[in-house]
């Protein structure tokens, strides 16, 4: 089973991730996309990396906001399998760009 961070360890390993927030014992990142679409979009791109992973976050779109919840649910809090998935979220928001 994956080992659940500690509060040290969480504050360190979310230095670099200054978009999210830790709530309610998860990881937590809402993102304004520019349509709905690219919202879905995003949602998409986020799916097949996380399916590649084997590590899915809970996700929730309302109407161009897209937030994200990385929590590793088997283990009962954030592991560094959140963390990892919570970079890769944050290079695919880097790259949204408004639809055609």
């Amino acid at each position: 089973m994956a080992e659940i961070l500690d509060g040290q360890a969480l504050h360190e390993a979310m230095a670099d991730h200054p978009h999210w927030s830790v709530e309610e014992g998860s990881l937590q990142r809402s993102v304004q996309a520019p349509t709905f679409l690219d919202g879905v979009n995003l949602v998409v791109q986020v799916a097949r990396e996380a399916e590649d992973r084997d590590h899915h976050p809970d996700i929730d779109i309302r109407w161009s906001t897209v937030t994200f919840r990385c929590v590793t649910h088997s283990a009962g809090g954030v592991t560094a399998a959140d963390v990892e998935l919570a970079g890769v979220i944050d290079e695919l928001v880097d790259r949204l760009t408004p639809a055609a």
